[in-house]
């Protein structure tokens, strides 16, 4: 499994990597988590707000913090 967390390194975009790696941990999964902070990048996704989570290239969530358990949902689609 491949997640991207998508932004530019802003709290919000910290914030959501430790809360995927906190829900990651809750399941016993193992996934390779990348931060992409190039801008061209990012805007690549089709998303204009940050920070953005990106699971097998397919955006999940982006333009907010989501909470470990609402990352747990989306890991187990």
């Amino acid at each position: 499994m491949e997640i991207k967390i998508l932004g530019s390194g802003c709290k919000n975009c910290v914030n959501l990597a430790k809360n995927t790696e906190e829900a990651l941990k809750t399941l016993g999964m193992k996934a390779t988590i990348t931060k992409v902070t190039d801008m061209q990048e990012i805007a690549a996704y089709g998303i204009m707000r940050t920070p953005g989570l990106v699971i097998d290239e397919k955006v999940v969530s982006y333009g907010k913090v989501a909470k470990p358990n609402e990352i747990i949902t989306m890991l187990k689609q």
